[in-house]
């Protein structure tokens, strides 16, 4: 690259803020007497008002000193955030409740917007997202130990039983009773194979199907396996599972054929029934989540019908994928977006045929 590309090339890294570029230069501003990181967020120069050196002591050598806010002579801006975002991850965890966005931005000293935005940028997650993470965790460690699931409920910062079990399948995917049981003393065979949609996981004990999900990194789904039945042995598979394990890819590249297996699922009597009901779904067909209700005698129980649905283990085998919002829209899907569009897509170009 020639002198006058490299730059244009720097310029252009100033002009978007790039971080990458961060370390590989820095800029000086002859109206202001200051230098800084490409990623600077201070006001912009005149492109006739900037130099361009390759690092501080060049830049310092010129007269330039260091940008008291993006501080060049310092650590990056990247490793800054990321040790304020960890700060702020531990304060988090050492409260008992939850705190609100904006008590964690005054905490932090950023406004709001700020700080959800750096947050996210380091954790991959918003401050609320990961507030729920870390009580997800609390609670399931206080379900452990607690001598009952309400003072494991309270222990874990929730300020009413009621509030908690609204979202429990959410939080730990399962009932507080059967997580608490942990699939003791319970041998679930398992094995992950490939299909269409990425990874599938398909867990079984001798009764039958106990768990089917979909992702895109196999290690992920059989964690998760794990924190659902931390009591259970997990056996690996064995010929005669792969063939099971071949048959639910089957089902999920076909998904008009039906599953003529058994399963082995476990929840309360309510998500059962909605369970049921979508089982008799056909293929190619549709439903909201009121028309369900409906289908279980409960009309005016569409929203946990839809919890259910969220809480359903067995992707596909249980067509939870064909329940969709009451105005056409998709709604969300446990296993992704795209897996629900995709599934009723194929669906869609069969021939309705009603689950066995």
């Amino acid at each position: 690259m020639n002198s006058t590309d490299q730059t244009n090339a720097r310029w252009e890294a100033i002009s978007r803020r790039d971080a990458a570029a961060d370390g590989s230069f820095v800029y000086g501003v002859v109206t202001t007497g200051v230098y800084c990181l490409p990623s600077c967020g201070s006001r912009a120069a005149r492109r006739e008002n900037v130099r361009f050196y390759a690092d501080n002591d060049t830049a310092e050598a010129a007269g330039f000193r260091a940008c008291k806010r993006c501080r060049p002579d310092g650590a990056s801006l990247a490793v800054r955030q990321t040790e304020q975002v960890v700060a702020l991850c531990r304060y988090i965890e050492g409260l008992d409740q939850p705190p609100t966005l904006q008590a964690l931005a005054s905490h932090a000293g950023l406004s709001p917007s700020h700080l959800s935005r750096i947050f996210k940028k380091v954790t991959g997650v918003t401050p609320k997202g990961y507030c729920k993470l870390h009580q997800s965790k609390r609670v399931c460690a206080a379900l452990r130990a607690a001598d009952s699931v309400t003072d494991a409920i309270y222990s874990a910062g929730y300020s009413s039983s009621s509030r908690f079990y609204e979202n429990a399948d959410a939080i730990i995917g399962m009932t507080p009773t059967e997580f608490r049981a942990g699939g003791t003393a319970l041998p679930i065979r398992f094995a992950v194979g490939e299909c269409s949609l990425g990874s599938v996981l398909v867990a079984a004990t001798e009764r039958g199907i106990c768990t089917v999900t979909l992702g895109d990194d196999p290690e992920v789904l059989v964690r998760d396996l794990e924190r659902r039945f931390f009591e259970a042995e997990l056996i690996g598979s064995d010929a005669r599972f792969m063939s099971l394990v071949a048959r639910v890819v089957g089902l999920i590249e076909s998904p008009q054929t039906g599953l003529d297996l058994p399963l082995d699922i476990r929840g309360t009597t309510f998500q059962l029934k909605v369970w049921t009901a979508l089982r008799k779904v056909p293929a190619g067909s549709t439903l909201n989540y009121r028309e369900l209700a409906i289908a279980i005698g409960r009309p005016t129980a569409a929203r946990a019908v839809a919890a259910a649905c969220a809480a359903n283990p067995v992707a596909v085998a249980i067509p939870c994928h064909r329940v969709i919002r009451k105005d056409g829209g998709l709604a969300g899907y446990r296993w992704g977006i795209e897996r629900k569009r995709t599934l009723l897509a194929r669906e869609a170009q069969a021939p309705p045929t009603a689950d066995k």
